[in-house]
């Protein structure tokens, strides 16, 4: 009789069994029994099923030795004479020191043995002579099914011990189904030719079809992830107005990769160790003759209000054939058309490969996708190319985006673009950006008055912070899974929501602008009141203008600086830094304090000046206007107003000491340092930034403690000197309390005298 009658048979009998005990019972594994009554539940409602959990106990590895040869206890009870034995012995006695350790404690604890100490060495003797192995006993018992004879507290001891473990199995309770029967007749999947010949099919059961069932889908193709991205990252383009360049030129000369692009032939980025470079053909010809003229003079005696380079500039490094290391290639040769054909106001996109020589890792390839962009129109500015990134990425999905200064040889300023990945949990580069130089535009033959903003993206790093994939190896290269290509979605990128949010974030962002403007409005009015010494009551309070250093004189564009802090929780490395500029150049700094506070009481509390009123002075470099108010987020806007102001004391401090490193005289703070310190305290710097913006829970407390320990052997956060890094720590530590809390911080910031520091490097100086 097989299994499956066996059960069926029992069933009959009874109106409902227990795996479990049924298993045990028969003698046979529980697992076969389970499979046996899957085999049944194929048959429609002839028995019922119910699951029912049971934990259960089992012997360990080291509960079953305890079974074979006794616990630990009683083996090292059974190696004490009847003499006693020194210590030192007994512990030697068992090969296991586990065994001698635990078992001399458990035997200690049960009163078997005892210790005199009084000789020079501990003797263990017998104290009490144990009745039975108990320990070995209650194993016993859970190895035959027996648990239930040792007490719960029992267990839980030898589950500490790990003697024993608990499981937990699935039992189940079978009972009889509404068609229950113990003759079953097997449905027939097919109808097959043997069954027609002899005529069993007429009495046969055929199992019915499942019209519902899924059929074997087809081969087809699929998209690969990062060309799903490519197509709406094109489509997003297009939906921005933008036109796509010509890009089927992988093969570039150094003429228009480099040169072209005001990047000198000593630059470290046309080393071999960074760029490929073409064996056969190795050189290109046939360069428009007079541009390549003025791109050479541009190298090597300057021009159009730059110095150049000063070096000899050679044709033949510039005929050199490469694999293009980005598509701003193709965008200089664009820009030369344009300047021939008669400008026009135009936006221009490409997305194709680029080539570097590069190390691999998880975020680098040496073959790689890039997104080029480019405006070129009248009356650009980096807002304006700030507003494009961030609008462009918004499309994408990626809200989380930062920007930092950057150096490129044709781009003044430069930003680098940073995009939050969940996955890594941390920023990582996406792209770089900046305004073209006049060195590069000019000499094509655009007009004086064009600006054009460029930007160049990573294609790869955007498609991993939307899929998820942390290693770019698992993107793109031999080790790529086709399963993931296989089962990967369509890509829909996040571009905003619906039409109605759409148009109300359109109206706020615009709203905001205006209010902005009113309020530089409003300054300039009051600042030529005072001026005209005008009389009343007026909340602004005017510093004093420092002169220029005797031995310097800088043309410089004058500069409104507005920035709208919180009174309550001012940005104290602002102030510093404000005060620190007029050290070195002509600046006028402003404080406007908002209706809704107490004008004059809230801004000498927090400036320490007096209500004193002074005329403005003549070659002005700096407007700095501190509006304060009563709620309001630290941000910069910077005249002639962006549309998109700088968030955040940190950055806005990032600002402040850019220019201030611009005059001389001014001390090495930020940028002015060697490039590994600049970028440590780029690191400390969004390390304070992350501890602000959580100013509670487990956030700040990892900034905290990252602080204290480099604190404890350090004076500085970075190098032998003040940074911007102890700056915006200092005043990071006056808004945030919990940073107090710390003995090495709160030491720290009561020996810390920046201006104190500061006269004394201006001196040194």
């Amino acid at each position: 009789m097989s299994l499956q009658e066996r059960l069926l048979a029992r069933l009959n009998v009874n109106d409902s069994v227990e795996t479990l005990k049924l298993a045990k019972e028969w003698g046979v594994e529980h697992e076969k029994l389970v499979g046996t009554l899957k085999s049944l539940q194929i048959f429609e409602d002839v028995v019922g099923v119910e699951k029912q959990s049971v934990t259960s106990w089992e012997l360990t590895g080291e509960g079953n030795e305890v079974v074979k040869h006794g616990s630990h206890e009683m083996q090292v009870f059974r190696n004490v004479p009847p003499e006693g034995i020194l210590l030192a012995k007994l512990m030697q006695c068992l090969p296991d020191k586990k065994i001698c350790s635990v078992g001399f404690n458990k035997a200690m604890a049960a009163g078997w043995l005892s210790v005199d100490k009084t000789q020079k060495e501990p003797l263990v003797t017998v104290k009490s002579k144990p009745m039975s192995d108990i320990v070995q006993e209650h194993l016993k018992d859970i190895l035959n099914d027996n648990a239930i004879n040792v007490p719960l507290s029992q267990k839980q001891d030898y589950k500490k011990r790990k003697l024993i473990q608990d499981v937990i199995i699935t039992n189940y309770i079978i009972r009889k189904g509404e068609k229950f029967t113990t003759e079953l007749q097997k449905e027939a999947n097919d109808l097959t030719v043997e069954m027609l010949n002899s005529g069993s099919w007429k009495g046969q059961q055929f199992k019915p079809y499942n019209f519902n069932a899924l059929g074997t889908p087809p081969p087809s193709g699929h998209l690969h992830p990062l060309l799903k991205v490519r197509a709406e990252v094109r489509k997003i383009f297009l939906e921005m107005g933008f036109q796509e360049m010509p890009t089927n030129n992988y093969v570039e000369s150094s003429f228009w990769n480099f040169d072209a692009l005001f990047q000198p032939q000593q630059h470290p980025a046309r080393d071999a160790h960074d760029t490929f470079f073409i064996s056969e053909p190795a050189t290109s010809k046939n360069f428009p003759k007079d541009y390549m003229q003025r791109v050479k003079k541009v190298h090597s005696e300057g021009g159009y209000g730059s110095q150049g380079y000063g070096y000899e500039w050679k044709e033949e490094e510039a005929s050199k054939n490469l694999l293009r290391t980005h598509t701003t290639a193709v965008s200089a040769r664009m820009l030369y058309k344009i300047a021939q054909e008669g400008f026009q106001p135009t936006k221009y996109f490409s997305i194709d490969k680029v080539f570097r020589n590069e190390s691999l890792d998880a975020t680098h390839l040496a073959e790689f996708h890039q997104v080029e962009g480019v405006i070129a129109d009248y009356n650009l500015n980096l807002g304006s190319l700030i507003g494009t990134l961030s609008t462009f990425f918004s499309k994408l999905g990626i809200e989380k985006l930062e920007f930092k200064p950057a150096y490129n040889p044709y781009t003044e300023p430069s930003m680098e673009i940073f995009g939050y990945h969940e996955g890594l949990g941390k920023m990582m580069e996406v792209g770089n950006s900046g305004i073209f130089r006049p060195e590069m535009l000019l000499p094509m033959g655009l007009p004086e008055e064009v600006t054009v903003i460029a930007w160049g993206l990573s294609l790869e790093r955007p498609t991993m912070i939307k899929y998820g994939i942390n290693n770019i190896r698992d993107l793109v290269g031999p080790k790529v899974d086709l399963k993931m290509v296989y089962d990967n979605p369509i890509c829909r990128l996040d571009k905003g929501g619906s039409a109605e949010e759409e148009v109300i974030k359109t109206l706020e962002q615009r709203w905001e602008l205006i209010e902005s403007q009113l309020k530089m409005l409003s300054l300039e009015v009051k600042t030529l009141k005072s001026q005209g010494n005008s009389s009343g009551d007026s909340c602004e309070i005017q510093d004093e203008v420092a002169p220029n250093p005797k031995d310097f004189q800088m043309q410089h564009t004058r500069t409104k600086a507005v920035v709208i802090a919180k009174h309550l929780c001012p940005p104290f490395s602002l102030l510093f830094m404000a005060k620190q500029l007029k050290t070195v150049c002509r600046a006028v700094i402003i404080h406007h304090a908002h209706s809704s506070i107490n004008s004059e009481a809230a801004i000498e509390q927090i400036t320490g000046q007096n209500n004193e009123y002074q005329r403005n002075s003549v070659d002005i470099a700096y407007d700095v206007v501190f509006i304060w108010e009563r709620d309001s987020l630290t941000t910069l806007s910077v005249s002639p107003l962006s549309q998109v102001p700088i968030s955040g004391e940190v950055n806005i401090l990032r600002y402040f000491c850019r220019e201030y490193e611009k005059w001389p005289g001014s001390v090495s703070l930020y940028e002015k340092r060697s490039i590994l310190e600049s970028t440590l305290i780029d690191v400390w710097l969004d390390r304070i930034h992350f501890g602000l913006s959580h100013s509670s829970g487990k956030q700040i407390n990892t900034c905290i403690r990252d602080i204290e320990k480099h604190l404890l052997k350090n004076k500085w956060l970075v190098g032998n000197s003040l940074s911007l890094a102890d700056i915006a720590l200092w005043s990071a530590v006056q808004q945030c309390k919990e940073f107090m809390a710390s003995p090495s911080i709160k030491k720290w910031v009561e020996e810390f005298n920046p201006e104190g520091w500061f006269k004394s490097e201006t001196m040194q100086c």
